[in-house]
């Protein structure tokens, strides 16, 4: 199991002020012969609709030397957890969760933010020293 990320743990804060109960830290996902460990899996009762909103959280810091670099590896684990959860738990949606600093960065550039739109990555963006979620990108 990999270590967790340096702001793992202001996330879940952030998702459980938002009244997201955290079921899975980590969410364990099999599939195609690979363990996988999606950093955080989580729900919500919806009132209105008595249905439950599940998600899976891959949290990412952003805080190596290479921004370019470390993108390209959260969007091929990205794209890796999508598909397994796809196979395995299809009520779950997937989400990557990036701090705000780098979001206004680098997220908004224009090759990143074509990548995201084409392979329609859902992103968190959160403030890490507010433990607060920012915007939810769908």
């Amino acid at each position: 199991m990999a270590a967790k990320d340096i702001f793992h743990d202001a996330v879940r804060r952030a998702l459980e002020k938002e009244g997201w109960l955290i079921t899975n830290d980590p969410l364990f996902l099999r599939f195609g012969g690979l363990d996988m460990y999606i950093d955080l899996g989580a729900e919500k009762v919806l009132a209105a609709e008595r249905n439950q909103e599940k998600i899976a959280v891959e949290v990412k810091s952003f805080v190596a030397p290479s921004t370019t670099t470390e993108f390209s590896t959260a969007l091929g684990q990205y794209l890796k957890y999508q598909l397994a959860l796809e196979e395995e738990q299809p009520e779950r949606l997937l989400y990557l969760a990036v701090p705000l600093d780098t979001y206004r960065s680098f997220f908004t550039l224009e090759l990143p933010r074509l990548l995201i739109q084409r392979y329609q990555v859902r992103l968190i963006v959160f403030d890490p020293e507010e433990e607060a979620i920012v915007k939810w990108q769908k």
